[in-house]
Order: structure tokens, then C-alpha cells, then sequence
């Protein structure tokens, strides 16, 4: 049996996010399988996967909010911004709670944020990280994201701080870490990330890999991961849609989850002329 959906899984520190979606592939058997948004081999926590028709989704899920848990430490700092790459300068600035708490609005708003050249980030066909790690330097430029928050949970020891972000898609920790660093007239590095939350997806909903082995798996079906209005079509509508047709009822919104009966056909969306037409199949 096909499987079509998203298994949330809670990824360990130290394993890269396609090994991860490669596994649940094979543990479930699934013909197609994506995740919705790379987390870093040293990153770990929330991480969907996609399965069979949710691999079409990644349009919708890449674009949503984002909320993590991550360390900074101050004073010292790598090539790669984290704890990948090798110190390579130090200064003696001691950093205080009070410090970090005056410089926070500062960077809370919409910014433009420069990636890190130990990036995935692609200028000219060539990945940012493959450049930097042949000793090289590729030109970026800044991106438009958003820092809706960052909360200060608690200094973990000297020079050392723990903080809640949330932040919209496309938003580089490892970045606000630097420029927090710069904020505060120092350098730093990231030790640590855990994604919490991605869109409506949260951690705490998560499994290992290894509780995936024992058997502990929900498949969250598409219509439930899709937050529109729910309309139903007849049997004949049905037909008329999946051929690519297009069928007039009077609806209330511009897209619709549709249903026949119990069964998910997928997206559908009125036109202008109030014409609707399904632009997302999610069915076989």
C-alpha cells in the first residue's frame, strides 16, 4: 500500500537530514519521501518527512515559521560560525545577562541577513560551503527574513547563553549568533541547535529513528496538515477535476481542502470568473 503523509521526526545531533529521510523510506517502505527543510548534521530536533503525495507539499511547508532552541557561546568563534570548524580567534570580552538582554531588540524585526559562507546557499551553480571548504570565497548577498522573537532562557556559564528563537523561513542561526557577537563588540559561535516547532509541526509530537524501529509511527494525513476550508464534490465533480476540468459551486473562500465522500482529492481553488479547479492533486 501506498503511503502518502508526514512522519515527524525528532533527528539526532550528528546525522545528516537525508540519511535520516533515507531511513524512513526504507523502514516504511514509502516510493517517495523528501523533508520539509535541511537541519545541520550538528543540528538536531524537528525534522518532517515527507511521504509519497506530501513530497508535492515542500512549496507550502518550506515557507513557514520556524522556532528554535540553540547556545551561543561568546568570545571565540570558526570559520563555519559552529562548532564544525576550528577556532580561530579568541577574545577576553566577558559578557553579562544584562548585555544581551540591552542588545536584543536590536535584532528582533525584519533585517537583511547575510548567510554564512559555510553555507548551502548556491551563487553561480556552486554551493557557498564547497567553495569556502577549497579555501576559497564566494560573494553573497543579504537575504530579507525575519526574527519575530528571541527570548533569553539562561546564561548556561560565562560567555555562555541560551535562547528561544522563532524566525521566519530561511533564517541563518549561526548568522544571528554572529551578529549578536558583533552587537555586543565581540565574536561568537553557535554550539548547539534543536529546531522546536516548523509551521504547526511541533517537537514534543516527534519519534527517533530508533523509536520508528520499534514500531512507534502516526502518519499525519495530508487534509490535516493543510489548514483550509473543507468542501465536498459529488462523484461526477470528482471526475471532472482529476481530469483537469473545472466544476461551479458557491463557496465562501478562494481554496478549499476537497473531499469526495471520505476521500482527499487534494487543493482546489476559484478563479476570478468562479470557476474552481483542483491545483494540488493529493491523490492516486
Amino acid at each position: 500500500m501506498k503511503i502518502n503523509g508526514i512522519v515527524l521526526i525528532n533527528k539526532d545531533r550528528g546525522v545528516s537530514s537525508n540519511a535520516v529521510v533515507n531511513k524512513v523510506k526504507w523502514l516504511l517502505k514509502a516510493d517517495k519521501a523528501g523533508h520539509y527543510g535541511t537541519l545541520d548534521v550538528l543540528g538536531e530536533g524537528l525534522l518532517p518527512v515527507a511521504l509519497g503525495k506530501g513530497t508535492k507539499l515542500f512549496g507550502y511547508f518550506l515557507s513557514k515559521d520556524k522556532v528554535y532552541k540553540t547556545t551561543f557561546i561568546f568570545g571565540k568563534t570558526t570559520p563555519t560560525l559552529d562548532l564544525e570548524g576550528e577556532f580561530t580567534a579568541t577574545d577576553d570580552k566577558k559578557i553579562t545577562k544584562q548585555d544581551v538582554e540591552k542588545v536584543l531588540p536590536q535584532l528582533i524585526g525584519e533585517i537583511n541577513q547575510m548567510p554564512p559562507q559555510y553555507s548551502a546557499k548556491k551563487v553561480g551553480g556552486k554551493r557557498a560551503y564547497d567553495v569556502a571548504r577549497a579555501g576559497g570565497e564566494i560573494e553573497l548577498s543579504p537575504k530579507r527574513i525575519e526574527i519575530y522573537s528571541i527570548k533569553l532562557l539562561r546564561e548556561v556559564e560565562e560567555n555562555t547563553f541560551e535562547f528561544e528563537v522563532w524566525c521566519s523561513s530561511g533564517t541563518y542561526i549561526r548568522s544571528l549568533c554572529r551578529d549578536m557577537a558583533t552587537a555586543l563588540g565581540t565574536i561568537g559561535v553557535m554550539s548547539n541547535i534543536q529546531r522546536t516547532r516548523c509551521g504547526i509541526f511541533d517537537l514534543k509530537d516527534a519519534v527517533t529513528l530508533k523509536e520508528l524501529e520499534q514500531g512507534k509511527l502516526h502518519i499525519i494525513s495530508l487534509d490535516k496538515v493543510i489548514d483550509l476550508p473543507k468542501i465536498n464534490v459529488t462523484e461526477e465533480e470528482k471526475i471532472k477535476l482529476l481530469n483537469g476540468g473545472i466544476i461551479y459551486k458557491e463557496v465562501n473562500y478562494e481554496c478549499f481542502n476537497c473531499f469526495c465522500g471520505d476521500e482527499y482529492l487534494g487543493v482546489i481553488r476559484e478563479d476570478d470568473y468562479g470557476a474552481i479547479k483542483l491545483i494540488q492533486r493529493l491523490i492516486d
